[in-house]
């Protein structure tokens, strides 16, 4: 089995940047207008280095399709989670798919998977959340941290490391809504990544059909 954290550190400002590197991304199986099978087809055509499909609370587009035998992939899902009175997303890089105790925290209805409004009433524990990634192999990542709700983020950061958190998503567009909502800049998510010694990963989010 590859391993992924390894690869991930790898990855440079540049890879992200500069459309090498995409492990944010998402399909029909959750929110997403394009099929996993289309995407991978894409970035195989675009040379990418490696690409993560994270659907949101589901890793069916692993378990449906034969996109897991691509050596471009890096297995990976979007949780979403509550941390006190801050909902985040979780993103969990590296997993066994097939994982039980991971999959016990994936959606139970294609709705968990799309509708804003019950993905927010998520009722995921945070630490068992990040304990079932670590336990499926994989790592977790803070997901947009510039649109956390957090009123210090240092100390929520360090409160996420303490239950086990290993990286932070800083190389991210925030466009649309994201931009909108943002409570920090993206550049304090990098020194923070930078202070704690955390993985920094990056991707465009994309809900849309091309890479």
């Amino acid at each position: 089995m590859e391993n992924y954290k390894d690869i991930i550190n790898s990855f440079t400002k540049d890879d992200y940047l500069n459309n090498s590197v995409n492990l944010h991304i998402h399909t029909t199986f959750s929110d997403g207008a394009a099929d996993p099978a289309g995407i991978l087809n894409q970035a195989l055509e675009k040379q990418y280095k490696k690409i993560a499909i994270c659907d949101h609370n589901t890793v069916d587009a692993y378990l449906k399709t034969g996109i897991m035998s691509s050596e471009l992939i890096i297995p990976a899902v979007e949780f979403d989670v509550w941390c006190g009175y801050v909902f985040l997303h979780l993103l969990a890089y590296g997993i066994d798919v097939n994982n039980e105790e991971l999959q016990s925290f994936c959606a139970k209805s294609k709705k968990e998977t799309e509708w804003d409004i019950i993905r927010i009433f998520a009722k995921r524990d945070i630490k068992k959340l990040i304990k079932a990634i670590h336990n499926a192999g994989g790592i977790a990542v803070l997901a947009h941290p510039a649109c956390c709700w957090a009123i210090n983020m240092d100390r929520f950061v360090k409160r996420l490391i303490s239950y086990g958190l290993d990286g932070l998503e800083v190389y991210y567009p925030y466009k649309r809504h994201r931009g909108i909502i943002k409570f920090r800049s993206a550049s304090s998510v990098e020194k923070l990544a930078d202070k704690y010694h955390l993985i920094k990963t990056g991707g465009t989010d994309l809900h849309g059909e091309y890479l």
